[in-house]
C-alpha cells in the first residue's frame, strides 16, 4: 500500500469521509486543504433533481456574486460605433464590430465574455460554429445581448457569471479564489445557491438539490449539508 503524502494526510485528518458540513465550515476547510503555489480557484457544484433533456427543466441564469470572482475576466464589446466609448469607459478590454468579426473567423477568441447589442446579432450569428463550443455565444438570458452594454460591461467586471446546468443535472462555477477570507466565499456561495434555488422549474420532482460541493482547483471536494443553506 502507498504511502500518503504530507498534503493527502491533512485532507484525510480534516475531512470526515461521509460527513456533510455547513456552508460556513465548507469555506473554512476549502482553504486549510488547499496547498497550490498559485492562488487557486474557488469552485462550487450542485447536482439537481431534474431531467435536463426536458426543456421546462432547464436550469440557467445569471448571477452577481457579492465579493467578485478574484478573476480577471476579459471583455470584448462587440458594438456600433456610438457605444464604444461608454463600453471602454466600462472597462471592457476591446470594443468594436467588425474587426473583431473578421478576428474570430480567423479564430481569435482570446476572452472569457462577449458582450453586444441586439441590433449587432445579425452579424455575430454567423459566428456560431466558433463561439457555440467555447460558450461565448452572447445570448440575452445571460445578459450578454443588450442595449446597455456599459452596464453589462461593469457587472461582468465586478463579478456577474452566467451558468447552466449540464446534462447530467449538475451546474457547476467558479465563486471566488482560495486568497478570499471564508466569509466572503461563504456569502458568494450562499448568493450563487439562492439565485439556484429561486430558479427551481414547476415541473421538478423530488429533492431539486441533491448535493452541494465545495472544492479548489486541486483539492478534493468538501461536501455541504443541503438544509444548512435552504
Amino acid at each position: 500500500m502507498s504511502k500518503l503524502t504530507k498534503n493527502q494526510k491533512t485532507f484525510a485528518d480534516k475531512i470526515e469521509a461521509g460527513k456533510a458540513y455547513t456552508l460556513s465550515e465548507a469555506a473554512n476547510l476549502v482553504k486549510e486543504i488547499t496547498f497550490t503555489k498559485f492562488d487557486a480557484s474557488v469552485d462550487i457544484d450542485m447536482r439537481l433533481g431534474v431531467d435536463p433533456r426536458k426543456a421546462n427543466q432547464m436550469v440557467r441564469g445569471v448571477v452577481s456574486l457579492p465579493n467578485g470572482t478574484g478573476k480577471q475576466v476579459r471583455v470584448l464589446c462587440l458594438c456600433t460605433s456610438d457605444q464604444e466609448a461608454a463600453a471602454t469607459e466600462a472597462g471592457a478590454d476591446y470594443v468594436g464590430l467588425d474587426e473583431y468579426i473578421e478576428k474570430i473567423k480567423g479564430g481569435w477568441t482570446d476572452v472569457d465574455v462577449i458582450i453586444t447589442m441586439p441590433s449587432c446579432m445579425g452579424k455575430i450569428g454567423a459566428l456560431g460554429r466558433v463561439l457555440g463550443p467555447r460558450g461565448l455565444m452572447p445570448n440575452p438570458k445571460s445578459g450578454t445581448v443588450t442595449m446597455d452594454v456599459a452596464k453589462a460591461v461593469r457587472e461582468v467586471k465586478q463579478g456577474k457569471i452566467d451558468f447552466k446546468v449540464d446534462k447530467t443535472g449538475i451546474v457547476h462555477a467558479s465563486i471566488g479564489k482560495v486568497s478570499f477570507d471564508a466569509q466572503k466565499i461563504k456569502e458568494n456561495a450562499q448568493e450563487f445557491i439562492n439565485t439556484i434555488i429561486k430558479l427551481k422549474p414547476a415541473t421538478a420532482k423530488g429533492t431539486y438539490i441533491k448535493s452541494i460541493y465545495l472544492s479548489s482547483t486541486m483539492s478534493k471536494g468538501v461536501k455541504v449539508d443541503p438544509k444548512s443553506v435552504e
